[in-house]
């Protein structure tokens, strides 16, 4: 066969987008006659997206920014999906011109833009997913829509239970309490995400940022399914790792493995009295740290911002009596810091994104997840895998605003902080730097994840003969 091309389509912003990059540069390298197109989506006032592709140079990865709507809200709660639904024209116009130029293989579609699986049934294309989160979320998901759709289950029925469901891709019973909030909450937007999600099954394969070794008993459940999943990662952007900020400089001075680094997303922030339940935790823990410390913006916390002073929310002194033990600083260089050869812990909403670092570095986690996928993420880190420490499973940021926000003492938080980074936590840094070593190693050639690409592109080309 000769030259063909993927089109994948991220949804909007910086984080899927990056995924996207990382994935399409592994498979470039798996095969010099692939080349790659992503259309970008990005939302109004947004200029992350357009600096960060500026910056890429790949051979044979091209970028197509697609029009920002003039009349798009961000105001709904189906904001996302209306952005998305929006491009419907625009993408169906790029795709009809690119492909007088070279063939196209397949469009690879972002799980928050399965409505483009229209696009491509039109033009007779294959459409795969691009699974930015684990192999357990994507059973997961699988599994509530199977209730939803197949057994009429009503989920709203599951918010605030102590049941445990029997989801396939896990070994251990799941309790309803880690289900992400948008399928229990009910109302329009569940309806929204469920129909989304249930797409992926029309779709011809699944790339998942996960390596089998890691969700070994997640890929195994699906196997022999459709669609097919292809564990591809763990991808991760380390183009930060050498950052030379304040941060490291003084992560320099500090003893190898003694700090306990703090850092909760890119939407993560806490009211005034969680933050001191925080301070109050690390200072009696006696723990060296570093505190990605931000402040709540607007939309109901969605956006975050960063405080001009820290002295408006910390408890009074605690600067100065933590003056030479910790360090609390805003924004911070994920990567750079859990690269870092003082870092010995990481207390995490969760994230997958930080998930995949923290396997990467070798870096044990406490558990504090907020929102999305992460109080699954949390549970299958403490109970499935026994690889963290757990602060809370099922603690959930309320953006609505509709009830008293929980608040998790500092006792509480304390006790992880100092089981994390002391004795008791011997096993679990065993088991992080085990998965480290395997996570490396899947990506080499001849590993799990090298492998799964290479089966990703060999099924492509089939998909075209």
């Amino acid at each position: 066969m000769e030259k063909f091309e993927l089109v994948f389509i991220p949804s909007a912003g910086l984080s899927h987008l990056v995924a996207t990059v990382q994935t399409a540069k592994l498979l470039l390298d798996r095969d010099a006659r692939l080349s790659i197109t992503i259309l970008t989506m990005q939302l109004p006032s947004d200029t992350t997206v357009d600096a960060y592709t500026a910056k890429i140079s790949a051979p044979r990865l091209a970028f197509v920014p697609l029009p920002i709507p003039g009349d798009w809200s961000p105001q709904s709660k189906t904001s996302l999906f209306d952005l998305i639904d929006s491009q419907i024209t625009n993408v169906r116009d790029i795709i009809e011109h690119r492909r007088r130029d070279i063939p196209i293989a397949g469009i690879v579609l972002d799980m928050f833009c399965l409505t483009f699986i229209e696009i491509a049934r039109e033009f007779a294309f294959p459409a795969y997913c691009f699974f930015t989160s684990g192999a357990c979320t994507l059973g997961l998901f699988q599994y509530v829509v199977s209730l939803k759709f197949h057994e009429n289950k009503e989920l709203t029925e599951f918010k605030n239970s102590d049941s445990e469901l029997p989801v396939p891709c896990f070994s251990l019973p799941v309790p309803a309490k880690v289900l992400p909030a948008v399928f229990v909450d009910g109302g329009p937007i569940a309806d929204v995400f469920l129909n989304y999600f249930r797409r992926i099954s029309e779709t011809d394969g699944v790339m998942v940022n996960t390596f089998y070794e890691f969700e070994s008993y997640a890929i195994d459940s699906m196997a022999g399914k459709n669609p097919r999943v292809y564990p591809v990662g763990p991808i991760l952007d380390l183009s930060s790792e050498s950052d030379g900020d304040d941060a490291k400089k003084w992560l320099d001075d500090q003893p190898e493995k003694s700090v306990v680094f703090l850092c909760f997303g890119t939407m993560g922030s806490f009211g005034k009295e969680q933050v001191r339940e925080i301070a109050l935790a690390l200072e009696n823990s006696g723990c060296r740290f570093l505190w990605s410390l931000r402040k709540p913006g607007a939309m109901g916390g969605r956006l975050v911002v960063e405080y001009e002073d820290f002295g408006e929310v910390l408890p009074e002194g605690f600067l100065d009596r933590t003056k030479g033990v910790g360090r609390v600083i805003g924004w911070a260089g994920q990567v750079a810091v859990l690269a870092h050869k003082a870092v010995g812990g990481f207390v995490s909403h969760c994230g997958w994104n930080s998930t995949m670092e923290s396997v990467w570095f070798g870096v044990p986690v406490a558990t504090f997840p907020l929102y999305a996928e992460q109080q699954l993420n949390a549970f299958q880190l403490v109970k499935e895998l026994g690889m963290a420490e757990m602060i809370k499973l099922d603690y959930k940021m309320d953006f609505r605003g509709e009830a008293p926000p929980e608040i998790v003492g500092a006792g509480e938080i304390e006790g992880a902080i100092r089981r994390l980074m002391g004795a008791e936590g011997d096993e679990v840094r065993r088991k992080v730097e085990e998965m480290r070593k395997k996570g490396r190693e899947a990506l080499e050639e001849g590993g799990s994840s090298y492998k799964a690409q290479t089966l990703f592109i060999e099924d492509v080309i089939r998909n075209i003969s």
